[in-house]
């Protein structure tokens, strides 16, 4: 397997992690709100920081891939 094959899969990787979670994150808010609307600030508030956190390690993971990209 070439480098640019394996730093592909892994740039594809780093993408469909954090797609997972904003999924995963999205659907159990939804599911929690519906059980219980009056707590949506709470819930808003974690989902919020959830997805924060999921793409501040999504663009971490890219740059890193980025800089393997140009490493020769």
């Amino acid at each position: 397997m070439s480098r640019n094959v394996a730093l592909v899969i892994i740039f594809g990787l780093s993408l469909l992690g954090p797609c997972a979670v904003f999924a995963a994150s999205s659907y159990a808010s939804i599911n929690a709100l519906g059980r219980n609307p009056s707590s949506a600030p709470k819930i808003f508030t974690a989902m919020v920081i959830a997805l924060l956190f999921a793409q501040a390690l999504a663009v971490i993971a890219l740059l890193i891939v980025f800089q393997l990209f140009t490493a020769s």
